[in-house]
């Protein structure tokens, strides 16, 4: 099994012969540079052949000197530039990053822990956020407005992120709008009950309340918090549902159509009330009857990484090693989390290895710089990915240590380059949404009162 934390290192010894294995593309020995300097894609990996929109930020050129560095000139330009800095810069890496880049941060972990641990250093003049476009502009939501959030490659995006853009969810929302038109009542329309205001018992229900997962646009969220709607993590998205569905009959669910199927099967929802959103069809290739019928509407978007993870590469892993615990993502298909011992956010995958006293063989469904770091850091379990093809997600893969030696020499010279920032018409709702997200407890009623937990609830909440 392999033990170095560094896919990079794998990816070259794979390529030169020197390891077993294959990759899912040659052009992710080329340096993100010249990826860059090429047509407008995700770039290798597992979005390489995922359609991009046009009006994705490019990222233009880094100085020629970043770009010639060796990794040891690197390493000392980065280290050395950290240390003049000092409290002024924090550094923050996700944990699908890769290691080359995850040595230099000051916290790791997941978007919404690293947004957070930004929020909490406001003694930075600078957040260099080592991770892709909408966890910069979640920081950016989070952090003081004197600190300038930077994103060291703009190409750094996201697909799935891409999947839903405001555009359509705006048209999705008008004509559900006109679906659920019978049932307004009293509301200013779909989702107009607001979480955050005095509501009894007798106020009517919403048609339908936006629920937006954290890993989309800061637009997508400001639209949500405009309509009474909510954040949601992997951690936490039994939690916000079960939220959602106290304010509302119904819940639109985007941009990842399977952490909402995962969820809402494992809260006991079945599957023919959860019918698919497909934005470039009419009602989203639905009738109306079948919206109306509905619990949960989920978008038509997923992620490249976890959608490559299969059932027979289940079925392998459990022939190969006898007694093996797979644990996988919930962003997964159904299918894969159904045929899993166990589904959960990155944090509890990371959690679960940490915990576990005996030797054990851990198959994982999550990206693979996170599951080669958890193998390097625990030697003493045999840990592998599930999908034998190494394929990193495309856009982190953009983040490399010459981009983060020029965000931070920049800064020296008194330059902030490549900072993200949002717009107060979006950052005031987006703010709310996630503000309503913090607030919602499991097991409480829309109200606050707190409710008997149910098993299914409870299960889903590891998800």
């Amino acid at each position: 099994m392999t033990t170095t934390a560094s896919v990079d290192l794998t990816i070259r010894d794979i390529s030169t012969g020197a390891a077993r294995g294959s990759t899912c593309s040659t052009a992710l020995l080329d340096a993100p540079w010249d990826v860059d300097a090429g047509p407008s894609t995700y770039g290798p990996g597992a979005s390489q052949a995922d359609p991009i929109p046009g009006a994705v930020p490019r990222q233009g050129g880094i100085p020629e000197r970043y770009r010639q560095a060796s990794r040891e000139e690197l390493d000392r330009r980065i280290r050395a530039a950290k240390a003049e800095l000092g409290d002024r810069v924090v550094v923050l890496g996700h944990f699908y990053q890769r290691d080359e880049v995850v040595q230099y941060a000051d916290y790791v972990g997941d978007s919404f822990q690293l947004a957070n641990a930004a929020k909490a250093r406001r003694e930075a003049e600078a957040i260099i956020f080592c991770g892709v476009h909408f966890m910069a502009e979640t920081a950016d939501l989070l952090s003081g407005p004197e600190q300038a959030v930077i994103l060291p490659n703009l190409a750094a995006g996201c697909s799935m992120a891409d999947m839903a853009d405001i555009d359509q969810v705006e048209e999705c929302w008008e004509q559900l709008i006109e679906v659920y038109a019978d049932e307004l009542g009293g509301t200013d329309g779909p989702g107009a009950a607001d979480g955050a205001g005095a509501a009894d018992a007798d106020d009517v229900l919403a048609p339908v309340i936006p629920v937006t997962y954290m890993n989309s646009s800061a637009a997508i969220k400001g639209f949500v918090g405009r309509h009474g709607g909510i954040v949601c993590t992997s951690s936490n998205a039994a939690t916000v549902l079960e939220w959602a569905f106290a304010r509302g009959r119904r819940v639109l669910f985007f941009p990842d159509q399977h952490l909402g199927r995962n969820t809402a099967k494992a809260m006991g929802i079945p599957l023919e009330q959860m019918p698919m959103w497909n934005p470039r069809s009419p009602l989203g290739g639905n009738d109306a009857q079948t919206l109306r019928d509905a619990r949960v509407v989920l978008w038509h978007g997923f992620c490249s990484v976890h959608k490559r993870f299969t059932t027979a590469q289940i079925d392998k892993a459990r022939a190969e090693h006898p007694g093996v615990r797979v644990i996988v993502h919930p962003e997964c298909p159904m299918p894969v989390v159904d045929a899993a011992d166990e589904a959960g956010s990155t944090d509890y995958i990371r959690k679960a290895i940490e915990a576990a006293e005996e030797p054990t063989t851990f198959a994982i469904g999550t990206e693979i710089n996170l599951v080669q770091r958890l193998a390097a850091q625990h030697p003493q379990h045999t840990i592998f990915c599930l999908d034998p093809v190494v394929c990193p997600c495309s856009t982190m893969y953009r983040i490399h240590p010459g981009y983060l030696a020029w965000a931070l020499e920049s800064l020296l010279e008194g330059e902030v380059i490549n900072r993200i920032t949002v717009g107060p018409d979006v950052a005031d709702p987006a703010r709310l949404a996630l503000e309503r997200m913090l607030a919602a407890k499991p097991g409480t009623d829309r109200t606050g009162a707190t409710r008997a937990a149910t098993g299914t609830s409870a299960d889903a909440a590891r998800a």
